[in-house]
């Protein structure tokens, strides 16, 4: 079948099921889209051009070794105008054929490409490549209009050759997968290229390359470039894992080992499965698809859990590798829109837009029961583009609703004077100072399309395919001749046995004869996103017996646990510091399956106790606002899971403090009288958090701060965490309780100490701050906090180890090092990190040369209270300066 009839037949067979958005509303629509497409690049033009990209918030470019390094982000940056390449075919969509042609111009007279710069040959490939040939594409189609860029002579296209034969050098490998970075001056060999060095890159790193390169050499007739993009895909192709049909995450450029084994559609996997499925679209070969369908039926009968999307790990693809998902897989719905599967895209769409509402944006990472996992949001379209694409095949007005939902959230959270500004953290709406370039090139786009009627649109986008980074490629590319030199890696017959895979796309129309079936399909994913669903099980083979026990049922104190962990083959290890560490030993298991089902505990507790290092949740505040203080000092604080919620609370609570007796709170207070009506200071350790709220609640405390007894920890440079419960019912407690670590709560001991009556506010967020402090402050404040770095995933989960986040990467079975004695541990970077619950059980013992009551002075650096003043005094002035900034 014909790729150009293929995509006619999925997106031009619309079916309209009501009006409920009028055309004036559509157009209203439509030309605020125009607007905030204005907004943001008339700010970069004026404020970064040539830079590579914005900075909204100080309203400066962003150039690559003038700012603070992002690390792999800034791959991104080759001091190219990455922003105007990648604007492009935008500007022609949006109907401004002046200004592109403008814009064409300044990238002819301005941009360099032999910059001795390294750059990812990913994001170089998909934003720069793919922006010279989709404005290459626009250019030709433009002067072939007989309007405008009569000049153009395929200038674009000399540069994208250009940059092509720059990217050619990283697949000189010996499986043919491209190396992850390229110097664009010095290739990949040699010390002058700063790079080369690398042996891993994810699969979609490699995998996304067919569309631009294959494109490059259609346009050109050279077939260098499509013969190496698809020589990389044969070998991942080659490389799937041939029991499940599912790919890794990230694989050995050299050997083809797959260096991480969890299979997911989202970060690191996305575009392979794309370009596949647009591989077949754009050029018309029947192997492509063939490939699709077989990841595809994988895909939905191990990832798809509708309307969730979960990684599972490729050799046992029925076990979970993760309980959370992450936003880039917000682009499937709109895959499998093109694909002609309508009924999971709905469904997945759904909760995405059900997420969406709960946060504003789709924040990078969600669990299973749709809370913030990383909070951040860089404005990413995928969501967008799978709405436009539901609508295009459904008709279903509600998708304008939620195109409507996009734009309002951008214009109220996200907009700042000088652009649009990257969100921090989606829970506090604080900002981040990008906008990348993906921004421009792609959300855009998808929201013009959905609000625009087709007499708005300067051509037939059914004539195009859209690349990952929503660039234009013509299908007529399809019948360009291709005298390929390297044969494709064709796969045998027996190993597709496609009798069950549909061949065209279906007629929307009859899939969806009722207009309220896609309602249907909503209704119960919007209630169980409401209602938060519940985890779901890991699959167990029938006829095992009993289920194993759940890592976040897990209790240490729990004498059944115990027992249970001991039968798998899983010991506990006391540490000095209170936590509890688990070994696994595979033959101490009393049985195989026993010995399993330890594993399956294992990489489960692995998965929670990264999560909760990982999570961020909102912090609470301390503010001290006796004299001489006022409110100016704010210190930051972790909530606890039982209590008073401080973010239900309007008022919050106040109330002088004073330290407890004993310090441990661990026994029944014996200072009651001065207890009673005050906050309780308590010193962590030798009992559980809620045990100590119980004694301080029954003393007459109207709150509680546990002080950390890890000399020298800090909120600036420890992950803050959530207190848990003793795994009994915690409802009894009605005292607010939180935690500071050693640093914060010794500037509260030093003002008690100086000041002897210390008055303090316990709050979600800081209230007003002085007289001449306005309150709009506050949300400076919560910005300038550092967030919590976990919510446990029950209340009897143990609170996790304080340590630095020094690594985003996930801890995952992959990284799994495993003894012969079957022990398992796992590695991140130069620290091991077993699976652990920190709180001191009743029955430890503690150090017993640790005092306990408090010192006079436990720091000999602590700074006097009027130097912490003034340090307060500067911080401020740094904030309400940080306000002006974005205002």
């Amino acid at each position: 079948m014909q790729p150009v009839l293929g995509l006619l037949m999925l997106l031009g067979a619309l079916c309209h099921f009501g009006d409920a958005m009028s055309r004036e509303e559509k157009q209203k629509l439509r030309n605020q889209v125009v607007e905030m497409f204005d907004h943001a690049y008339q700010n970069y033009m004026d404020h970064a051009y040539p830079a590579d990209e914005l900075m909204p918030l100080t309203c400066r470019g962003r150039v690559r070794g003038l700012e603070p390094s992002r690390g792999d982000v800034d791959d991104a940056l080759g001091k190219f105008s990455l922003t105007l390449i990648d604007t492009l075919d935008t500007l022609v969509l949006l109907n401004k054929t002046t200004e592109f042609e403008a814009a064409v111009r300044r990238v002819l007279s301005d941009v360099r490409l032999d910059n001795d710069i390294v750059v990812s040959v990913f994001e170089t490939n998909i934003r720069v490549l793919g922006g010279l040939l989709g404005g290459h594409s626009m250019a030709v189609m433009l002067k072939e209009g007989g309007g405008h860029m009569q000049w153009y002579k395929d200038e674009l296209l000399h540069m994208a050759k250009d940059l092509g034969l720059r990217l050619l050098p990283a697949f000189n490998t010996s499986s043919g997968l491209p190396y992850p970075r390229i110097n664009l001056k010095h290739g990949v060999r040699g010390p002058e290229t700063r790079t080369g060095t690398e042996t891993d890159t994810c699969t979609a790193c490699a995998g996304t390359m067919i569309l631009e390169f294959a494109a490059l050499s259609r346009f050109t007739g050279d077939p260098v470039f499509e013969d190496h993009a698809r020589r990389a895909l044969d070998f991942l192709w080659e490389k799937r894992q041939r029991h499940s049909n599912l790919v890794g995450t990230t694989i050995n450029i050299h050997s083809g080992e797959w260096v991480r084994r969890d299979s997911g559609v989202g970060a690191g996997i996305d575009s392979y499965y794309e370009y596949l499925l647009k591989a077949y679209v754009l050029l018309g070969d029947d192997l492509f698809l063939q490939r699709f369908n077989i990841h595809y039926a994988s895909i939905m009968k191990y990832i798809s859990q509708p309307p969730l999307l979960l990684d599972v790990h490729i050799h046992k693809p029925l076990l979970p590798a993760r309980t959370w998902m992450d936003s880039l897989l917000a682009f499937f719905p709109g895959l499998q829109v093109l694909k002609g599967d309508i009924r999971p895209a709905i469904e997945t769409h759904e909760m995405l837009y059900q997420v969406t509402k709960k946060h504003n944006f789709l924040p990078e990472a969600f669990t299973t029961d749709f809370r913030v996992h990383w909070a951040q949001h860089p404005l990413r379209p995928e969501f967008a583009e799978s709405t436009y694409f539901l609508y295009k095949a459904t008709g279903d007005p509600y998708y304008l609703e939620a195109g409507r939902t996009i734009l309002e959230n951008l214009n109220r959270f996200a907009r700042v004077p000088c652009g649009f500004a990257a969100m921090k953290d989606v829970r506090t709406g604080s900002h981040e100072d990008r906008m990348d370039s993906f921004f421009l090139a792609e959300m855009f786009k998808y929201l013009f399309l959905l609000f625009a009627e087709a007499e708005d649109i300067p051509f037939d986008v059914e004539d195009y395919v859209f690349t990952t980074e929503a660039h234009l490629l013509p299908l007529s590319l399809s019948t360009a001749p291709n005298s390929s030199s390297i044969p494709s890696n064709r796969t045998s017959e027996e190993e597709l046995d496609d009798s069950n895979f549909d061949w065209t796309c279906p007629n929307t129309r009859l899939m969806f004869p009722d207009p309220a079936f896609p309602r249907s399909l909503r209704e119960p994913i919007r209630s169980a996103v409401d209602k938060s669903c519940p985890r779901p099980a890991p699959y167990r083979e029938p006829g095992m017996g009993r289920p194993p026990l759940r890592a976040q049922d897990f209790m240490a104190n729990n004498p059944e646990h115990l027992e249970l962990l001991r039968r798998m083959g899983v010991s506990l290890i006391h540490l000095k510091d209170g936590r509890v560490q688990l070994v696994q030993h595979a033959t101490q298991a009393v049985s195989a399956v026993a010995a399993e089902d330890g594993v399956r505990f294992m990489q489960e507790m692995m998965e929670l106790s990264s999560q909760q290092q990982k999570e961020q949740l909102p912090p609470r505040a301390i503010q001290i606002v006796s004299h001489p203080f006022f409110g100016r000092v704010v210190l930051t604080a972790g909530p606890a899971q039982f209590g008073t919620d401080l973010s239900k609370s309007s008022t919050g609570v106040r109330g002088f403090v004073t330290v407890a007796e004993p310090y441990s709170g661990c026994t029944e207070i014996t200072n009651v009288e001065y207890v009673q009506g005050h906050i309780a200071l308590l010193q962590r350790g030798q009992c559980m958090f809620a045990e100590k709220a119980r004694n301080i609640q029954k003393a007459g405390a109207i709150g509680g701060i546990v002080i950390d007894d890890n000399e020298g920890s800090s909120s600036d440079t420890a992950p803050l965490f959530q207190m848990a419960g003793d795994g009994r019912s915690t409802d009894d407690v009605t005292v607010p309780l939180l935690f500071l670590f050693h640093k914060e709560g010794n500037i509260l001991l030093e003002a008690l100490k100086e000041y002897r009556e210390v008055e303090v506010l316990l709050s979600d967020k800081a209230r007003d701050r002085g007289v001449n402090v306005q309150e709009e402050e506050e949300d400076c404040q919560t910005e300038a906090t550092t967030p919590t770095s976990f919510e446990p995933v029950s209340q009897s989960q143990m609170s996790t180890e304080e340590q630095e986040e020094s690594s985003p990467e996930e801890v995952t079975p992959a990284q799994e090092e495993v003894s012969s004695a079957g022990e398992v541990r796992t590695e991140e970077e130069n620290r091991a990190i077993e699976p652990q619950v920190d709180a001191a059980q009743p029955q430890q013992e503690r150090d017993s040369e640790k005092t306990e009551e408090p010192q006079g002075d436990t720091d000999s650096d602590s700074h006097s209270v009027d130097e912490l003043l003034a340090d307060w005094r500067e911080d401020l002035e740094a904030f309400k300066q940080m306000e002006k900034d974005e205002l």
